[in-house]
C-alpha cells in the first residue's frame, strides 16, 4: 500500500475490533473495512457485490492486505458491519474529516436529514433508520452524521452531531425543523452562527417576525432599519427572481421573543417569485439569524443550504442507489451509510476526472491506479 495511503488504515485501525479474543476470527477487521471501502468507491452496493468485488480483484488486494483466508464471504461482512460500534466508525470517520479535508473559517454548513427508505424489517418490527447529516456547502464534503433513535427525532439528534464537529467561524444552515431553542444554544456555545427557517412549529416567533416586516401601520421611527437585495435568473421558459429583506438590528422584535433566543441579531425574510410557462407563484420564507449578515450574504446563504439535498442525498440516491439497499441487520445499514459518505468524500475531491460520481466509480471498477488515487484523496 502507497504511503499516503496507509492514512486511511491507520484511521481504520482505530475501530475496536469487537472479535477480538474470538478463536475462530478468519479474516483481519482491517482487510474487512479496507475491500468494502474500494468495493464501494468501484460500484458495489450491497455485501454480495462487495464479496464479489473482493474475489475479482484479490490479487491485486493482495499487494497491500493480510488476507490469511483469502476473501471473506458475503454474510461476512453482513456479520462483521453489522456489529460494529457505529459510535466508534463515525468517531473515526470525524478523525479522518478533520485530519485530510480542513474546513474554512465562515463556511456554511447545512444540516438536514434523510431516510434509508429500504432499511426498514418488518418481521422486527423495525423501522427504516433517519440518518441526520452536516454538509459542507463551500468544500463539498459530509463532515459528520448521526443516527436518530427510534424514539426521537432531529430535533434530539442535531445537537449531538454539533457537538461532535468543529464548527469555529462557521454558519449552521437548519431547515424548520431545527428552529429550536436549545439548537440555537448549542450551535452558538460552539463558536458558530445559525441561520433557522421559521414555521408554524414556533408560530409565536413566526408571528412576530411577520409583524415586524408587514407592520404598515408602524410610524417610520418604529420601523426596523433593513437591508435588501433582489436577484434574477433566467432560464429557457423559466424566471426566478429571489428578494430578501434582513433586519439591521433587533431592536424592534419584541424583546421577550428575542431573549429566548440565544444570541438572536437578525430576522430576515425571503421571497422567491418564479415564472414558469406563464404562470406564476411566489413564496415566502422566513428565517432568524445570530450574525450581521448583508441581504447579499444571507441569499447566497439560503441558496447554499440545498446543497445538501442536490449534492448529498440527490447523489446518494442516483449514484449510490442508497434508497434501494435492502441492508438492514442490527448495525449494517448505519455502517454501510458511513462507508458511503467516506467514498463520496474521496470522490467530490477528485478533481482528474470531469464527471459524475457514477462514473467515476466505474472508472475506479476498472482502473486500480485511480483507485489508488482516490484512496489518496486529500492527502
Amino acid at each position: 500500500m502507497p504511503k499516503r495511503t496507509q492514512n486511511i488504515i491507520n484511521h481504520f485501525e482505530q475501530i475496536p475490533d469487537y472479535r477480538k479474543d474470538t478463536l475462530n476470527k478468519r479474516h483481519e477487521l482491517i482487510d474487512i473495512l479496507l475491500i468494502a471501502l474500494c468495493a464501494i468507491l468501484c460500484g458495489a452496493d450491497d455485501w454480495v457485490s462487495i464479496a464479489s468485488y473482493g474475489k475479482e480483484r484479490k490479487n491485486w488486494l493482495e499487494e497491500f492486505l493480510a488476507l490469511p483466508n483469502g476473501i471473506p464471504s458475503h454474510d461476512t461482512f453482513n456479520r462483521v458491519f453489522s456489529r460494529i460500534d457505529p459510535e466508534q466508525f463515525m468517531s473515526c470517520f470525524l478523525a479522518w474529516v478533520k485530519a485530510v479535508f480542513p474546513i474554512m473559517d465562515t463556511q456554511v454548513i447545512a444540516i438536514d436529514g434523510k431516510t434509508l427508505r429500504r432499511s426498514h424489517d418488518n418481521s422486527e418490527a423495525k423501522a427504516a433508520i433517519h440518518m441526520v447529516s452536516a454538509w459542507a456547502t463551500q468544500s463539498n464534503l459530509v463532515l459528520g452524521q448521526i443516527k436518530t433513535t427510534e424514539k426521537s427525532n432531529e430535533i434530539t439528534a442535531i445537537p449531538e452531531l454539533l457537538k461532535r464537529l468543529s464548527l469555529d467561524g462557521c454558519l449552521i444552515t437548519i431547515d424548520a425543523m431545527g428552529c429550536q431553542k436549545k439548537i440555537a444554544k448549542c450551535i452558538t456555545e460552539n463558536n458558530a452562527d445559525y441561520l433557522l427557517a421559521v414555521k408554524a412549529n414556533q408560530a409565536k416567533l413566526l408571528e412576530g417576525i411577520k409583524k415586524t416586516f408587514e407592520d404598515k401601520q408602524a410610524k417610520a421611527y418604529q420601523r426596523p432599519l433593513i437591508d435588501y437585495t433582489e436577484i434574477e435568473q433566467k432560464n429557457r421558459n423559466r424566471r426566478e427572481i429571489r428578494r430578501c429583506w434582513v433586519t439591521a438590528s433587533m431592536s424592534k422584535l419584541d424583546t421577550v421573543i428575542s431573549t429566548e433566543w440565544a444570541k438572536l441579531d437578525r430576522i430576515v425574510k425571503v421571497e422567491s417569485e418564479r415564472t414558469d410557462k406563464g404562470k406564476t407563484t411566489i413564496e415566502q420564507r422566513y428565517y432568524i439569524l445570530s450574525k450581521a449578515l448583508s441581504a447579499q450574504e444571507v441569499i447566497e446563504a439560503t441558496r447554499s443550504h440545498w446543497g445538501i439535498e442536490n449534492k448529498l442525498h440527490w447523489v446518494l440516491d442516483m449514484a449510490f442507489r442508497e434508497d434501494e439497499c435492502r441492508v438492514r441487520k442490527s448495525h449494517g445499514a448505519e455502517n454501510l451509510a458511513r462507508l458511503r459518505h467516506f467514498a463520496l468524500n474521496m470522490l467530490k475531491h477528485d478533481k482528474t476526472r470531469k464527471m459524475g460520481i457514477k462514473n467515476k466509480r466505474l472508472t475506479a471498477g476498472w482502473s486500480t491506479s485511480y483507485l489508488l488515487h482516490l484512496l489518496n484523496a486529500g492527502l
